[in-house]
């Protein structure tokens, strides 16, 4: 990827998929970046690869599902990076659960990592970007916060709450010279969509990753990946609610 807008940036679920994919291609375009994941072993085999010289890459283990540590973290990187503008949240997870299944402790979890993990980081960043009149925020969402289908519904539930949340903060921010952007990625090859049994218009994460920058740095309010995903989902949106029900998709 070329020259991209941003010189200091923190990726927050960078240990694999979308997020790795991110770091490598900000790397590849010259970023200085922190790395923050729960897996440490693999934060530190992404910084070696993408920056063998170990001068700027650094790595930050964190468990995004303990919010209160979110504050510290992030001046700690802004300090060591002498600034920050741009921080990308792509913590996310979604497990497997059968048809039937209502676990609370499962749900739990998807909504810590998925939604309260988001706001916990991205008030912060937001708070510091408005005060600085500058910055980029992005947030990976997913075509699944559209429509709630019947799969998974407290991971569809959590999107579409990280949905609300970006308009939101997009709203408020915009005024004072901070992009806000909601992306909405289909189905991408990573370790998360793995086994799925349908995996319409399949992307690999690396192609995400460079869709997902170009539409940052454009500052679009929310982009689809790919954007083909973008009329497909106005129709979703609108089908009734009484066929809905009958439709497995």
């Amino acid at each position: 990827m070329g020259k991209l807008p941003w010189q200091r940036a923190v990726v927050v679920g960078a240990s694999s998929g979308i997020g790795a994919a991110l770091a490598r291609e900000l790397a590849g375009a010259g970023c200085h970046l922190a790395l923050v994941a729960r897996r440490e072993p693999e934060l530190r085999r992404l910084r070696d690869e993408i920056d063998p010289g170990g001068d700027r890459v650094n790595v930050y283990p964190h468990d995004v599902r303990r919010p209160e540590e979110a504050p510290r973290t992030l001046d700690a990187i802004a300090h060591h990076l002498d600034g920050l503008d741009l921080v990308v949240y792509s913590a996310g997870i979604m497990p497997r659960i059968g048809p039937d299944e209502y676990t609370f402790a499962t749900d739990a979890e998807i909504v810590g990592t998925n939604l309260l993990g988001a706001i916990a980081w991205l008030n912060e960043a937001v708070r510091r970007f408005t005060a600085a009149g500058a910055g980029t925020i992005v947030g990976i969402s997913s075509t699944a916060g559209d429509r709630g289908r019947r799969g998974n519904p407290v991971y569809h539930a959590t999107k579409a709450g990280l949905d609300a949340y970006l308009e939101s903060l997009r709203n408020r921010a915009t005024r004072h010279g901070v992009a806000v952007v909601t992306v909405k990625p289909g189905p991408v090859d990573t370790p998360m969509s793995r086994g799925l049994p349908r995996l319409p218009l399949l992307i690999g994460a690396d192609e995400a990753a460079r869709r997902i920058l170009r539409a940052a740095a454009r500052g679009s309010g929310v982009a689809y990946v790919p954007a083909a995903w973008r009329p497909l989902m106005f129709v979703v949106r609108n089908i009734p609610g009484w066929l809905f029900q009958r439709l497995d998709i």
